[in-house]
């Protein structure tokens, strides 16, 4: 079963919403706020995140920014009264896949859904999001990491390091992607941070194995290859 949250602090609306997916065999969770939704979201592997634009705590816009921060890549449908076309470019722009503008039939909202839905992988419901490079493997849901069969233990901020990697197979990051995507902050060309991190992960997954995974670009970053 596909699993949706949805972030709306309108009961009646929410309610509504999650009503509509049920009979559509979603699985739902609802939060009323940016705060409680951005723990949630963070805390859990979903298929789709609904967000409302207009809520305490976060908003919906500083809610997607920072759920995309932490290199998330769930879809996002924004749902919102605001529909000037610059509202909605500031939607997309915060990380949002999808725009929606109250009021709305809930038969395209249903639409909508499905047709974010599609562009996912198949997702198992146990067991979440399964990514995998080569023989290494890495599992959103559970945190569990393993290369060849073998569980790799790994820190809360290595885990978020290497899932970055898989995210991004093959491409070339910066120091200043992984800075922004793994630790939310600007790159300081002084600091060895990350280089410090990125040996951490590599001595981890790359132990007892002849292939190595991580590559260094001097001067320009590292590649999961």
């Amino acid at each position: 079963m596909l699993k949706i949250g949805i972030a709306e602090d309108d009961p009646k609306i929410a309610g509504l919403l999650k009503s509509a997916l049920e009979e559509s065999d979603y699985q739902v969770f609802t939060v009323a706020n940016g705060i409680d939704a951005l723990e949630l979201f963070l805390s859990q592997s979903f298929n789709l995140l609904i967000i409302d634009v207009m809520m305490p705590g976060l908003n919906g816009l500083q809610l997607c920014k920072h759920i995309r921060q932490k290199a998330v890549q769930t879809p996002i449908l924004m749902l919102t009264a605001l529909g000037t076309v610059d509202d909605k470019v500031t939607g997309l722009e915060a990380g949002a896949d999808d725009y929606l503008v109250k009021p709305f039939h809930l038969k395209e909202f249903l639409a909508r859904v499905a047709a974010l839905l599609r562009r996912q992988p198949a997702v198992d419901a146990k067991t979440g999001y399964k990514l995998y490079f080569e023989d290494l493997s890495l599992d959103t849901y559970s945190k569990e990491v393993s290369r060849g069969g073998k569980p790799i233990e790994l820190s809360a901020k290595e885990f978020v390091l290497l899932e970055l990697f898989m995210r991004n197979p093959n491409r070339l990051l910066s120091r200043q992607f992984i800075a922004e995507q793994a630790w939310n902050i600007n790159f300081e060309t002084g600091t060895n941070v990350i280089d410090v991190y990125i040996n951490f992960l590599r001595k981890k997954i790359e132990k007892d194995f002849e292939r190595k995974l991580i590559h260094t670009k001097i001067n320009m970053g590292y590649i999961l290859k």
